[in-house]
């Protein structure tokens, strides 16, 4: 069976690697590389000869790498970076466009539009927050490529775009397998999964094919007994009392209860199980008309969490005071209609994607961080003997709802002329709900009571008319959509026959809608009064003061409403280009020079024109923005591509130089600013790298195959508000190392008549990555010591001598210096032996071999720093099995 048990993360590493593996065809008494055939520029062209940088792996080439889990994808990331917190929850970077991660741990509708777009086949199914965690099952291949593609591929394509082609039901009759496969992981539970797929074809006409998975990953991180004052969660009244504002008057007298997780001590206890199926039909209508619908439909659940706390022994435990779960279900139908009319082929395509996601994190940790702490903890309205702190433990749960619908209609000319265009129009609707809700703190304490008072009869809260529940204390009630309508194209001339130039343009107008409520803030009328703009809309919202300085602030230019309507709608439209010009030197070498643009669409900010809390330093007049506008990335690139040696050396490099426009980061600074998060524009970024892979058939049975990637980052520009707080003109970007590479090898070896043996190797380098783009790592790190008694251990990169973004001091009366964590860098092998022939195939499989623990992403959505780490030393068997 030609495919393997891979989440659309894994998929998008390995294609990006560029880790081409040969076929064992014979060309000349030699081995010859396969020559993929790929649709990078929507139409069928040889990977070799598209004039843009694109890698692809087929889906046998994914069956013989032998990854079967999310984190060995980190092997094979030269010039692609994943970051996030577990399955489900991860974004895509590629060639070191990043910036602080959206933290879904608050809301996914507030997150930035992915800066990397995913296509299933022919559908977009990127989404803010969280990208779809497609299950790859049964591929033809996967293609991946870097840079701007925003002509072609549209929004969130700026910085890349990848692609997952499923194998699509066939016409030849009747064909089936199965794959399976059973691992050990050192310290973990068992994992094991079971895919299978069969294709029929009912008539001349008409055939289907479906196929099939289960897949359960077993945990290897333990929840284990909290022990204040050895390591564990004490909780400190100095940092509740600190970030509160001083709301305790002798904080270090305080008493505390620390949180208890007894009941929830469990060994491995972060599970992963993904199960779903695809089904498609093809119709032949007739010689020059045919039908392709698909759906996919799966679940995606998760337990417990999958970071370390590195304060606590050892690189696999973990205090949790909530029991945790992710629950991710979608549907997605498509449908292509391909045809041709006299000398145009027509392409029609379309897609209904429905998407539900139920969460419940344990958000103990806003304690540490968040200006309300005491009043959410602490009995802070006492005298200094009676003030206490109660158990902190809180949790939040959300309910997101996201449904997504597009079409795209797409004319090609023939291959065969001179001149060829591509053009064609595209829709696109979503619309993403989210109800979360927060549970903050004891409902017993003064600041509950009073605000209970307060808002006690207010509409559209909750149902029974205030703002909690028996255990819910904040509700964000908000949906977002976003409509877009674009007309795109490309024409291709051949200048010679060896010189090629092409242009491409997409003129696109998207509009951003936030409708709903929190229990405190109508964000409908928020941004219905910014929209009209008037005093009186103004006055009406927010008083007269307030309208004042807020009318004071878009005067001078601090606020931008200027791209809203009067119904608080966002509307943006734009023209971006693409050109490139390739010389096909040889037959074996094509040299290739491109310039392209991309963009993400603006993010309208439920809070936005709100006043920071704290207004000392830094934050001294500081408003969040309305909305933040769109980032640019436009991208010089030059490369070749070469197939030598009689067909036996491929190696293909591309040195590129990107600048980004007001770049968009994410941001959560609830002691400073906001309880919410919110999106800015942190200033301007150029990147600068080289990239590359090969892939070299040494001999008739061995195969060696490699890739890197070199990166320079830097901040160019800061914008004014933010400077102090974001990381310094000069400053690296977040999460891409400055260089990255792997290096696989495959031997074969003759067995039988009919049976073929083999083993596979690989070795891969990651250098290291800072996180993050707030220098908060020595506040956090001070954190993290009040709180559990000692420190992270985990390294920092000090970039200032005293970080504005904090009002309070440390323990000394000393202000904290700006750094930021660093992921440090890591290498990871595996090996595989196996035996196969033309029917079925067994592997023995050691992942991880030298059992390293890697530094993925480190999480500070708490306030004290969480390490996501790759899975230990699994050892397991693999069995494949095909029908003709």
């Amino acid at each position: 069976m030609k495919l393997t048990k891979l989440h659309c993360a894994v998929l998008t590493a390995l294609a990006a690697s560029g880790s081409l593996y040969a076929e064992e065809t014979k060309k000349k008494d030699k081995a010859a590389i396969e020559i993929i055939e790929v649709t990078a520029t929507k139409r069928s062209e040889s990977i070799q000869e598209v004039p843009v940088t694109v890698t692809a792996i087929t889906g046998d080439n994914l069956e013989r790498l032998g990854v079967s889990n999310f984190d060995e994808y980190v092997e094979f990331l030269p010039n692609v970076v994943f970051q996030g917190t577990g399955p489900g929850q991860n974004e895509i970077y590629i060639r070191g466009a990043a910036t602080t991660q959206t933290s879904i741990a608050v809301s996914s509708v507030q997150a930035l539009q992915p800066s990397v777009a995913f296509y299933l086949d022919e559908q977009p199914v990127s989404m803010q927050g969280r990208n779809l965690d497609i299950y790859a099952t049964d591929v033809e291949r996967v293609e991946v490529l870097p840079g701007p593609q925003g002509t072609l591929f549209g929004a969130s394509s700026q910085s890349g775009t990848v692609r997952l082609i499923t194998n699509k039901p066939n016409h030849d009759g009747f064909s089936a397998g199965l794959d399976t496969s059973t691992g050990f992981t050192k310290g973990g539970d068992i994992s094991n999964s079971l895919e299978a797929y069969f294709n029929m074809s009912l008539s001349d006409s008409l055939a289907i094919r479906v196929a099939a998975y289960n897949d359960h990953q077993g945990g290897w991180i333990d929840n284990i007994l909290n022990v204040p004052g050895q390591g564990g969660y004490t909780g400190s009244p100095v940092v509740i009392s600190r970030v509160s504002g001083g709301a305790l008057t002798n904080p270090e007298d305080v008493p505390v209860i620390a949180p208890k997780n007894d009941a929830l001590v469990e060994d491995n206890f972060n599970t992963a199980d993904y199960a779903g199926a695809r089904f498609g039909l093809s119709y032949l209508i007739n010689n020059d008309w045919d039908l392709l619908v698909q759906h996919t439909q799966q679940s995606l659940d998760t337990e417990g969490v999958f970071a370390y706390d590195p304060n606590l022994e050892g690189e696999s435990s973990t205090n949790r005071f909530v029991p945790e779960n992710n629950n991710d279900d979608f549907g997605l139908t498509t449908w292509t209609l391909e045809g041709r009319l006299k000398h145009l082929d027509i392409v029609y395509t379309g897609g209904y994607l429905d998407r539900d996601i139920n969460s419940t994190i344990d958000y103990t940790g806003y304690t540490n961080g968040g200006s309300f702490a005491a009043y959410y903890a602490c009995n802070y309205a006492g005298t200094p003997e009676t003030q206490e702190c109660v158990d902190p433990t809180k949790f939040y749960k959300e309910e997101t709802s996201t449904s997504r619908t597009t079409h795209e209609l797409r004319l090609n000319t023939s291959a065969e002329n001179r001149w060829r265009v591509t053009a064609g129009v595209f829709y696109d609707s979503q619309e993403l709900s989210t109800v979360g809700q927060f549970q903050l703190g004891n409902t017993d304490l003064p600041y509950f009571a009073n605000l209970q008072k307060t808002l006690a009869g207010t509409e559209g809260i909750n149902s029974n008319g205030g703002p909690f529940s028996s255990e819910i204390s904040f509700v964000n009630d908000i949906t977002h959509t976003i409509d877009q309508v674009a007309l795109f194209g490309q024409l291709e001339f051949d200048i010679t026959d060896t010189v090629t130039a092409s242009f491409g343009a997409r003129w696109y107008e998207i509009e951003d809608s936030f409708k709903g409520a929190t229990t405190t803030v109508d964000v409908s009328g928020r941004l219905r009064a910014f929209g009209d703009g008037s005093d009186a809309a103004l006055t009406e919202f927010f008083g007269a003061d307030e309208a004042a300085a807020i009318q004071a602030a878009i005067t001078s230019g601090q606020l931008d409403t200027s791209l809203l309507d009067s119904n608080g709608s966002l509307t943006v439209d734009d023209t971006i280009i693409k050109a490139s010009i390739d010389w096909q030197v040889s037959d074996e070498v094509m040299l290739f020079a491109a310039y392209s643009e991309g963009f993400r669409p603006p993010v309208t900010n439920r809070v936005g024109g709100g006043l920071a809390k704290n207004q000392e330093g830094a934050f001294d007049g500081f408003r969040i923005p309305v909305y933040s506008t769109t980032d640019s990335l436009d991208n010089i690139e030059f490369g070749f591509k070469s197939t030598l040696l009689d067909q036996t050396l491929r190696f293909n490099a591309t040195a590129y130089y990107s600048k980004i426009s007001d770049l968009q980061t994410s941001r959560f600074d609830p002691t400073n600013i906001s309880f919410l998060v919110f999106t800015d524009n942190v200033g301007d970024a150029e990147i600068k790298g080289i990239d590359g892979d090969f892939t070299w058939a040494a001999t008739d049975n061995l195969i060696i195959s490699g890739a890197f990637s070199f990166i320079d980052t830097e901040l160019s520009s800061i914008n004014a508000e933010l400077e102090g707080i974001a990381p310094s003109v000069g400053s690296r970007l977040p999460y891409s190392a400055e260089f990255s590479g792997n290096l696989q090898a495959q031997y074969f070896y003759h067995i039988s008549k009919d049976m073929t043996g083999y083993v596979n190797a690989s070795v891969s380098y990651t250098g290291e990555r800072l996180a993050s783009m707030t220098m908060d790592a020595y506040v956090l790190e001070d954190t993290t010591n009040l709180v559990y008694g000692t420190g992270s251990g985990l390294s920092i990169e000090k970039e200032a001598d005293v970080y504005s973004g904090v009002n309070y001091q440390d323990s000394n009366g000393q202000t904290f210096a700006g750094g930021r964590y660093v992921q440090d860098s890591y290498v990871l092998a595996n090996l595989s032996f196996g035996v196969t022939n033309d029917e079925w195939k067994a592997e023995f499989f050691i992942d991880n071999l030298t059992d390293k623990s890697a530094v993925l992403y480190i999480d500070t959505q708490q306030f004290t720093p969480k390490v996501v780490t790759n899975r230990p030393r699994t050892v397991g068997f693999r069995f494949s099995y095909d029908f003709y």
